[in-house]
């Protein structure tokens, strides 16, 4: 089940290019901004305007050599190898790497949602005859619920503990803006706090055409005043002496990973909201059948789960098990 363009590391051979590579090489082509996708140190990057931008706040001006920003849709033609980005609707710039050479038309899909969204450009189903897909959420038990009822449970705490902090915790890149569109959306229109993590995403998102209402760094606001609001914050600070700080908090996290009950009390968390940025089970399936492909290579994730069934299903499948990509597909 070998690709004539693309082997089991993400390496086009014909243009010696690397899509997502965990160690720097001297050509990369980036899905998006996350850790464990986007590294520092390559050559020549090339990726949506968006990522790139992500990728030099996080990174510094000069974390590659040089960079390409190829709008979705533009087709970059490199020796007869023809290499196009289209939107994944992961996060903000989050693109899937359609490649097309030698009469093979392969689509690596990075990390991925179709779920609307705010803050992402919304995904594009793009046919294929060998779809590299993610497998985060790759097991049956993974059903996410709306992110809209999520929200409703939030207010629903809200009412029910006024005097209480809600500290809601959230990676910094992507679901941290996430969240805050939620919120507007269903109509909370109330100054968001945030911590000093968060400030500087929440301003390039802004920037970038995003708008998130009211933020204030919740450090420089007095306790009383937090008494009843939300404030967003990494993971980790949840768990350390700046949440000690806040009024009586109420502990949220907003993940897909929230589904499982054991995760919650392991985290100490109060109010788990399942909200993924990743598909679920039901749609990676969706994804699959509606690509044509009849070669999936899954990585990312739970495997083992979507090759069964995709061998089930009498398509070619396959375990890529990249070293040095996180399981969760987010930032811890």
């Amino acid at each position: 089940m070998a690709s004539p363009i693309l082997d089991r590391n993400l390496h086009i051979r014909a243009i010696d290019t690397f899509i997502d590579p965990t160690s720097p090489k001297a050509r990369a082509i980036i899905t998006h901004g996350h850790s464990d996708h986007a590294r520092s140190g390559h050559g020549k990057v090339l990726a949506t305007a968006d990522t790139i931008a992500i990728m030099k706040v996080r990174y510094g001006e000069d974390c590659a050599g040089s960079f390409q920003a190829v709008g979705y849709g533009e087709v970059i033609d490199i020796d007869g190898v023809r290499i196009s980005l289209h939107p994944a609707g992961h996060i903000l710039g989050s693109a899937q790497v359609l490649i097309e050479a030698e009469g093979q038309r392969v689509v690596v899909t990075g990390d991925y949602k179709r779920h609307p969204d705010r803050t992402a450009q919304p995904f594009e189903l793009v046919p294929c005859d060998l779809l590299v897909t993610e497998a985060t959420f790759g097991l049956p038990v993974f059903q996410h619920p709306e992110p809209e009822t999520e929200i409703a449970r939030l207010f629903k705490s809200l009412v029910n503990s006024p005097d209480r902090t809600h500290v809601i915790g959230c990676y910094a890149l992507g679901k941290a803006q996430r969240v805050i569109s939620l919120l507007r959306v269903s109509g909370y229109d109330k100054p968001i706090y945030l911590h000093g993590a968060m400030v500087r995403l929440c301003e390039l998102y802004e920037e970038r055409g995003i708008p998130l209402g009211e933020l204030r760094l919740a450090t420089e606001t007095p306790k009383a005043e937090l008494e009843g609001a939300i404030v967003i914050a990494p993971p980790s600070a949840m768990k350390d002496r700046w949440s000690r700080r806040l009024s009586d908090p109420v502990l949220a996290f907003a993940s897909g990973w929230m589904s499982i009950k054991q995760r919650a009390r392991q985290s100490l968390v109060e109010l788990p909201l399942v909200i993924s940025d990743h598909v679920d089970w039901n749609e990676l399936r969706q994804t699959i059948a509606e690509t044509g492909a009849q070669t999936v290579w899954v990585t990312h994730g739970r495997e083992d789960a979507l090759v069964y069934y995709c061998r089930q299903q009498g398509l070619n499948a396959e375990p890529l098990n990249i070293q040095g990509f996180e399981d969760n597909g987010e930032e811890e």
